[in-house]
Protein backbone atom coordinates (compact mmCIF):
# COMPACT_ATOMS: atom_id res chain seq x y z
CA UNK A 1 0.00 0.00 0.00
CA UNK A 2 1.53 3.21 -1.12
CA UNK A 3 2.03 5.25 1.92
CA UNK A 4 0.01 8.20 2.37
CA UNK A 5 0.73 11.60 1.51
CA UNK A 6 0.77 14.40 3.89
CA UNK A 7 -1.06 17.10 2.19
CA UNK A 8 -0.94 20.13 4.30
CA UNK A 9 3.05 19.49 5.15
CA UNK A 10 3.03 19.76 1.17
CA UNK A 11 1.31 23.09 1.21
CA UNK A 12 3.05 23.85 4.17
CA UNK A 13 -0.24 24.84 6.36
CA UNK A 14 -1.57 23.82 9.32
CA UNK A 15 -4.54 21.04 9.60
CA UNK A 16 -6.83 23.45 11.03
CA UNK A 17 -6.06 26.19 8.40
CA UNK A 18 -8.99 27.37 6.87
CA UNK A 19 -9.95 27.57 3.25
CA UNK A 20 -8.30 31.52 2.19
CA UNK A 21 -5.45 29.53 4.38
CA UNK A 22 -4.82 27.06 2.27
CA UNK A 23 -5.78 28.96 -0.66
CA UNK A 24 -2.88 31.49 -0.38
CA UNK A 25 -0.08 29.04 0.33
CA UNK A 26 -1.32 27.38 -2.81
CA UNK A 27 -1.14 30.21 -4.94
CA UNK A 28 2.34 31.24 -3.49
CA UNK A 29 3.80 27.96 -4.16
CA UNK A 30 2.09 27.42 -7.49
CA UNK A 31 4.09 30.70 -8.52
CA UNK A 32 6.93 28.79 -6.63
CA UNK A 33 7.38 26.12 -8.80
CA UNK A 34 5.05 26.39 -11.56
CA UNK A 35 7.20 24.56 -14.57
CA UNK A 36 7.59 27.46 -16.99
CA UNK A 37 9.17 29.91 -14.12
CA UNK A 38 11.65 26.92 -13.26
CA UNK A 39 13.26 25.83 -16.40
CA UNK A 40 16.20 24.56 -14.99
CA UNK A 41 14.81 23.34 -12.30
CA UNK A 42 14.48 19.22 -13.02
CA UNK A 43 12.67 18.70 -10.12
CA UNK A 44 9.58 21.81 -10.56
CA UNK A 45 7.63 19.71 -12.52
CA UNK A 46 6.76 16.84 -10.06
CA UNK A 47 6.59 19.43 -7.15
CA UNK A 48 4.03 21.36 -8.95
CA UNK A 49 2.11 18.49 -9.84
CA UNK A 50 2.32 17.28 -5.87
CA UNK A 51 1.07 21.07 -4.80
CA UNK A 52 -2.00 20.90 -7.27
CA UNK A 53 -2.85 17.46 -6.08
CA UNK A 54 -2.81 18.71 -2.30
CA UNK A 55 -4.70 21.65 -3.04
CA UNK A 56 -7.23 19.64 -5.33
CA UNK A 57 -8.10 17.92 -2.04
CA UNK A 58 -7.68 20.01 0.73
CA UNK A 59 -10.24 22.76 -1.35
CA UNK A 60 -12.25 20.54 -1.28
CA UNK A 61 -14.61 20.33 1.87
CA UNK A 62 -15.93 16.25 1.31
CA UNK A 63 -12.56 15.13 -0.20
CA UNK A 64 -10.51 16.80 2.87
CA UNK A 65 -13.02 14.98 5.19
CA UNK A 66 -12.03 11.99 3.56
CA UNK A 67 -8.57 12.37 3.55
CA UNK A 68 -8.47 13.59 7.38
CA UNK A 69 -10.71 10.39 8.10
CA UNK A 70 -9.55 7.54 5.74
CA UNK A 71 -6.36 9.20 4.47
CA UNK A 72 -8.15 9.07 0.81
CA UNK A 73 -10.45 11.63 -0.90
CA UNK A 74 -13.02 8.97 -1.98
CA UNK A 75 -10.26 6.80 -3.49
CA UNK A 76 -9.88 9.06 -6.26
CA UNK A 77 -6.52 8.00 -8.69
CA UNK A 78 -4.59 11.40 -8.39
CA UNK A 79 -1.86 10.00 -10.51
CA UNK A 80 -4.06 9.84 -13.13
CA UNK A 81 -5.91 12.89 -12.59
CA UNK A 82 -2.64 14.90 -12.65
CA UNK A 83 -1.40 12.78 -15.94
CA UNK A 84 -0.07 9.97 -14.15
CA UNK A 85 1.14 6.62 -16.44
CA UNK A 86 2.84 7.89 -19.97
CA UNK A 87 0.90 11.36 -20.20
CA UNK A 88 4.16 12.75 -18.89
CA UNK A 89 1.89 15.76 -17.35
CA UNK A 90 -1.51 16.65 -16.11
CA UNK A 91 -4.68 17.22 -17.80
CA UNK A 92 -6.90 20.30 -18.10
CA UNK A 93 -10.52 19.09 -16.50
CA UNK A 94 -10.46 20.78 -13.46
CA UNK A 95 -13.96 21.92 -11.73
CA UNK A 96 -14.87 24.32 -9.46
CA UNK A 97 -12.86 26.57 -7.32
CA UNK A 98 -9.62 24.93 -7.90
CA UNK A 99 -10.75 25.83 -11.73
CA UNK A 100 -11.01 29.24 -10.71
CA UNK A 101 -7.48 29.21 -8.50
CA UNK A 102 -5.57 27.75 -11.50
CA UNK A 103 -7.55 30.97 -13.65
CA UNK A 104 -6.18 33.52 -11.05
CA UNK A 105 -2.59 31.96 -11.31
CA UNK A 106 -2.23 32.80 -15.13
CA UNK A 107 -3.04 36.27 -14.36
CA UNK A 108 -0.38 36.44 -11.93
CA UNK A 109 1.76 35.31 -15.00
CA UNK A 110 0.88 38.36 -17.21
CA UNK A 111 -2.46 37.07 -18.33
CA UNK A 112 -5.98 37.36 -17.37
CA UNK A 113 -8.86 35.33 -16.10
CA UNK A 114 -10.82 33.36 -18.48
CA UNK A 115 -14.06 35.16 -17.08
CA UNK A 116 -15.47 37.91 -18.93
CA UNK A 117 -13.39 40.57 -17.19
CA UNK A 118 -14.26 44.35 -17.30
CA UNK A 119 -11.82 45.93 -19.44
CA UNK A 120 -10.34 49.89 -18.34
CA UNK A 121 -9.31 51.96 -21.10
CA UNK A 122 -6.30 54.18 -20.79
CA UNK A 123 -5.92 57.04 -17.98
CA UNK A 124 -5.04 60.52 -20.01
CA UNK A 125 -2.76 62.95 -17.96
CA UNK A 126 -2.33 66.48 -18.29
CA UNK A 127 -0.60 69.32 -17.02
CA UNK A 128 -2.56 72.89 -15.94
CA UNK A 129 -0.80 76.10 -14.55
CA UNK A 130 -2.87 78.22 -12.16
CA UNK A 131 -2.10 81.37 -10.21
CA UNK A 132 -1.24 81.44 -6.72
CA UNK A 133 -4.76 83.01 -5.69
CA UNK A 134 -6.80 80.61 -7.89
CA UNK A 135 -4.92 77.60 -5.68
CA UNK A 136 -5.82 79.85 -2.37
CA UNK A 137 -9.24 80.25 -2.99
CA UNK A 138 -10.68 77.58 -6.35
CA UNK A 139 -11.30 77.95 -9.22
CA UNK A 140 -12.57 76.63 -12.50
CA UNK A 141 -10.90 75.96 -16.07
CA UNK A 142 -11.90 74.37 -18.72
CA UNK A 143 -9.59 72.37 -21.32
CA UNK A 144 -9.27 70.70 -24.36
CA UNK A 145 -8.43 67.10 -24.43
CA UNK A 146 -8.44 64.59 -27.85
CA UNK A 147 -9.64 61.15 -26.58
CA UNK A 148 -11.05 57.95 -27.38
CA UNK A 149 -14.57 57.58 -26.30
CA UNK A 150 -17.10 54.53 -26.75
CA UNK A 151 -18.93 55.00 -30.20
CA UNK A 152 -22.52 55.97 -29.34
CA UNK A 153 -24.01 54.45 -33.14
CA UNK A 154 -22.67 50.94 -32.00
CA UNK A 155 -22.97 51.46 -28.42
CA UNK A 156 -19.30 50.37 -28.08
CA UNK A 157 -19.48 46.95 -29.90
CA UNK A 158 -18.49 48.27 -33.26
CA UNK A 159 -21.65 46.40 -35.35
CA UNK A 160 -24.08 48.25 -37.11
CA UNK A 161 -26.71 49.28 -35.41
CA UNK A 162 -24.88 47.75 -32.19
CA UNK A 163 -26.49 44.20 -32.99
CA UNK A 164 -25.22 43.36 -35.95
CA UNK A 165 -22.77 40.46 -34.62
CA UNK A 166 -22.41 37.31 -32.87
CA UNK A 167 -20.97 35.94 -30.14
CA UNK A 168 -17.58 34.05 -30.71
CA UNK A 169 -17.67 29.98 -30.62
CA UNK A 170 -14.04 29.49 -29.71
CA UNK A 171 -13.82 31.80 -26.40
CA UNK A 172 -17.71 32.17 -25.83
CA UNK A 173 -17.62 35.88 -25.89
CA UNK A 174 -14.84 35.84 -23.06
CA UNK A 175 -11.97 37.02 -25.47
CA UNK A 176 -9.85 34.58 -23.91
CA UNK A 177 -8.71 30.99 -25.05
CA UNK A 178 -7.28 28.33 -23.15
CA UNK A 179 -4.69 25.63 -25.09
CA UNK A 180 -2.17 23.09 -23.98
CA UNK A 181 1.26 23.54 -24.16
CA UNK A 182 3.92 20.66 -24.22
CA UNK A 183 7.55 21.06 -22.66
CA UNK A 184 10.26 19.01 -21.46
CA UNK A 185 8.52 19.40 -17.87
CA UNK A 186 5.06 18.03 -19.17
CA UNK A 187 1.52 19.81 -20.52
CA UNK A 188 1.10 23.05 -19.42
CA UNK A 189 -1.69 25.43 -19.96
CA UNK A 190 -1.92 28.41 -21.24
CA UNK A 191 -3.79 31.54 -21.53
CA UNK A 192 -4.09 34.29 -24.51
CA UNK A 193 -6.09 36.35 -26.39
CA UNK A 194 -8.59 34.72 -28.67
CA UNK A 195 -7.18 35.26 -32.65
CA UNK A 196 -10.35 34.24 -34.20
CA UNK A 197 -12.59 37.25 -32.80
CA UNK A 198 -9.28 39.55 -32.59
CA UNK A 199 -10.45 39.20 -27.96
CA UNK A 200 -13.77 41.08 -28.55
CA UNK A 201 -15.25 38.09 -27.54
CA UNK A 202 -17.84 38.86 -31.25
CA UNK A 203 -17.75 38.38 -34.83
CA UNK A 204 -19.33 41.05 -36.50
CA UNK A 205 -21.59 40.50 -39.29
CA UNK A 206 -21.45 44.55 -40.53
CA UNK A 207 -18.99 47.08 -39.32
CA UNK A 208 -20.36 50.40 -38.21
CA UNK A 209 -19.90 53.33 -40.31
CA UNK A 210 -19.50 56.12 -37.60
CA UNK A 211 -16.26 53.91 -36.21
CA UNK A 212 -15.20 51.21 -38.95
CA UNK A 213 -16.10 48.48 -36.72
CA UNK A 214 -13.65 49.84 -33.93
CA UNK A 215 -16.32 50.56 -30.89
CA UNK A 216 -14.80 53.68 -30.44
CA UNK A 217 -13.50 56.67 -32.14
CA UNK A 218 -11.06 59.81 -31.60
CA UNK A 219 -12.97 63.47 -30.44
CA UNK A 220 -11.68 66.51 -28.52
CA UNK A 221 -13.79 67.21 -25.77
CA UNK A 222 -14.39 70.42 -23.58
CA UNK A 223 -13.93 69.36 -19.78
CA UNK A 224 -14.68 71.13 -17.19
CA UNK A 225 -12.12 71.35 -13.92
CA UNK A 226 -12.92 72.76 -10.59
CA UNK A 227 -9.97 73.35 -8.91
CA UNK A 228 -10.61 73.49 -4.81
CA UNK A 229 -9.31 76.14 -2.61
CA UNK A 230 -5.86 75.31 -1.02
CA UNK A 231 -4.92 72.69 -3.88
CA UNK A 232 -1.10 72.72 -3.65
CA UNK A 233 1.73 72.78 -6.66
CA UNK A 234 2.35 69.18 -8.00
CA UNK A 235 -1.34 67.95 -6.29
CA UNK A 236 -2.50 66.00 -9.17
CA UNK A 237 -6.60 65.91 -9.40
CA UNK A 238 -8.77 62.50 -10.60
CA UNK A 239 -11.68 63.19 -13.09
CA UNK A 240 -13.24 59.63 -12.95
CA UNK A 241 -14.38 58.15 -16.70
CA UNK A 242 -13.30 61.25 -18.34
CA UNK A 243 -9.78 59.20 -20.03
CA UNK A 244 -9.86 56.84 -22.87
CA UNK A 245 -12.60 54.54 -23.28
CA UNK A 246 -11.43 50.57 -23.77
CA UNK A 247 -11.02 48.54 -26.73
CA UNK A 248 -13.27 46.85 -26.12
CA UNK A 249 -16.31 46.62 -23.84
CA UNK A 250 -15.80 47.73 -20.28
CA UNK A 251 -14.97 51.42 -18.37
CA UNK A 252 -12.91 54.21 -19.51
CA UNK A 253 -9.97 55.57 -17.86
CA UNK A 254 -9.58 58.74 -16.01
CA UNK A 255 -8.26 61.98 -16.30
CA UNK A 256 -5.46 63.01 -14.47
CA UNK A 257 -4.95 67.08 -13.61
CA UNK A 258 -1.46 67.67 -12.79
CA UNK A 259 -1.72 71.44 -10.51
CA UNK A 260 0.99 73.94 -11.58
CA UNK A 261 1.09 76.76 -9.52
CA UNK A 262 2.70 80.14 -10.32
CA UNK A 263 4.60 81.60 -7.93
CA UNK A 264 3.50 84.40 -5.69
CA UNK A 265 5.60 87.80 -6.10
CA UNK A 266 6.26 88.20 -2.26
CA UNK A 267 4.53 85.31 -0.45
CA UNK A 268 6.20 82.18 -0.14
CA UNK A 269 3.67 78.62 0.63
CA UNK A 270 4.40 76.01 2.93
CA UNK A 271 1.96 73.70 3.93
CA UNK A 272 -0.91 75.65 4.92
CA UNK A 273 1.11 78.46 5.87
CA UNK A 274 1.94 81.27 4.16
CA UNK A 275 5.87 83.08 5.02
CA UNK A 276 6.91 86.51 4.13
CA UNK A 277 10.30 88.25 4.48
CA UNK A 278 9.93 92.12 5.58
CA UNK A 279 12.79 94.00 4.86
CA UNK A 280 12.44 97.25 6.97
CA UNK A 281 14.47 100.79 7.84
CA UNK A 282 16.41 99.97 11.01
CA UNK A 283 14.95 102.98 11.76
CA UNK A 284 11.73 101.77 11.74
CA UNK A 285 12.45 98.98 13.78
CA UNK A 286 14.64 101.08 16.46
CA UNK A 287 11.18 103.67 16.42
CA UNK A 288 8.40 100.80 15.85
CA UNK A 289 5.87 102.43 13.55
CA UNK A 290 2.63 100.82 11.39
CA UNK A 291 3.79 99.13 7.95
CA UNK A 292 0.96 97.88 5.30
CA UNK A 293 2.26 94.11 3.94
CA UNK A 294 0.06 92.14 1.38
CA UNK A 295 -2.10 89.03 1.92
CA UNK A 296 -4.19 87.45 0.10
CA UNK A 297 -7.25 89.22 1.19
CA UNK A 298 -6.00 93.12 0.34
CA UNK A 299 -3.75 94.56 2.43
CA UNK A 300 -2.89 94.31 6.60
CA UNK A 301 -1.17 97.09 8.92
CA UNK A 302 0.95 95.46 10.61
CA UNK A 303 2.42 96.94 14.42
CA UNK A 304 6.11 96.93 14.76
CA UNK A 305 7.11 97.21 18.47
CA UNK A 306 9.84 99.46 19.01
CA UNK A 307 13.25 97.66 19.36
CA UNK A 308 12.34 94.85 16.93
CA UNK A 309 15.21 92.67 16.20
CA UNK A 310 15.97 91.50 13.48
CA UNK A 311 14.82 88.13 12.53
CA UNK A 312 11.99 88.50 14.32
CA UNK A 313 8.62 86.51 13.68
CA UNK A 314 5.38 88.04 13.56
CA UNK A 315 2.59 85.13 13.13
CA UNK A 316 -1.03 86.89 11.91
CA UNK A 317 -3.90 84.05 12.89
CA UNK A 318 -5.66 82.76 10.05
CA UNK A 319 -4.23 84.90 7.36
CA UNK A 320 -2.76 81.73 5.47
CA UNK A 321 -4.15 78.78 2.77
CA UNK A 322 -7.56 77.20 3.54
CA UNK A 323 -7.21 73.55 4.31
CA UNK A 324 -8.91 71.16 1.35
CA UNK A 325 -12.25 70.62 2.10
CA UNK A 326 -12.34 72.24 5.59
CA UNK A 327 -13.08 75.86 6.86
CA UNK A 328 -9.85 76.51 8.21
CA UNK A 329 -7.26 78.36 7.30
CA UNK A 330 -3.03 78.63 8.32
CA UNK A 331 -1.23 81.96 9.68
CA UNK A 332 0.74 84.02 7.75
CA UNK A 333 4.52 84.15 9.34
CA UNK A 334 6.29 87.65 8.69
CA UNK A 335 10.00 87.90 9.04
CA UNK A 336 11.71 91.32 10.41
CA UNK A 337 14.84 91.86 8.27
CA UNK A 338 16.28 95.09 9.46
CA UNK A 339 17.62 97.46 6.61
CA UNK A 340 20.54 99.64 7.03
CA UNK A 341 20.96 102.33 4.13
CA UNK A 342 23.19 102.18 1.53
CA UNK A 343 24.42 105.69 1.71
CA UNK A 344 24.78 108.28 4.13
CA UNK A 345 25.10 112.04 4.09
CA UNK A 346 26.85 114.33 6.41
CA UNK A 347 23.71 115.49 8.20
CA UNK A 348 22.67 111.56 9.27
CA UNK A 349 26.24 110.70 9.62
CA UNK A 350 26.45 112.89 12.21
CA UNK A 351 23.59 112.31 14.17
CA UNK A 352 24.22 108.65 14.20
CA UNK A 353 28.19 109.74 16.07
CA UNK A 354 26.08 111.10 18.35
CA UNK A 355 24.00 108.86 18.65
CA UNK A 356 27.07 106.33 19.20
CA UNK A 357 28.69 108.70 22.06
CA UNK A 358 25.39 108.17 23.96
CA UNK A 359 25.37 104.68 23.53
CA UNK A 360 27.40 101.86 25.22
CA UNK A 361 27.93 98.13 24.51
CA UNK A 362 25.55 97.16 27.42
CA UNK A 363 22.74 98.15 25.04
CA UNK A 364 23.30 95.45 22.27
CA UNK A 365 23.01 92.56 24.30
CA UNK A 366 24.71 89.89 21.56
CA UNK A 367 27.47 92.61 20.68
CA UNK A 368 28.62 92.78 24.40
CA UNK A 369 28.39 88.92 24.82
CA UNK A 370 30.95 88.98 21.64
CA UNK A 371 33.21 91.45 23.36
CA UNK A 372 33.24 88.73 26.53
CA UNK A 373 34.33 85.78 25.17
CA UNK A 374 37.16 87.62 23.10
CA UNK A 375 39.05 89.09 25.87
Amino acid sequence: MAEKKDYYKILGVDKNANADEIKSAYRRLAKKYHPDLNKDNPNAANKFKEINEAYEVLSDDKKRQNYDQFGSADGANFSDFFGGGNSGGFNANFSGGFSDIFSDLFSAFGGTSAKNQTERGEDINVEISISFEDAAFGTTKTISINKFESCSSCKGTGAAKGTEYTTCSECNGTGRTRFVQNTIFGTSIREGACKTCNATGRIIKEKCHDCSGKGYKKINKNVSIKVPAGIDDGQTLRLRGEGNAPVRKGISGDLNVRIKVLPHKVLVRKGYDLYLDLSLPFTTCLLGGKVSIPTLKGKYELNIKELTQTGTVMRIKGKGIKHLDREVYGDLLVTVKSEAPKTLDKKIKSLLKDIELLSNDSDYTKYKSFLDKTK
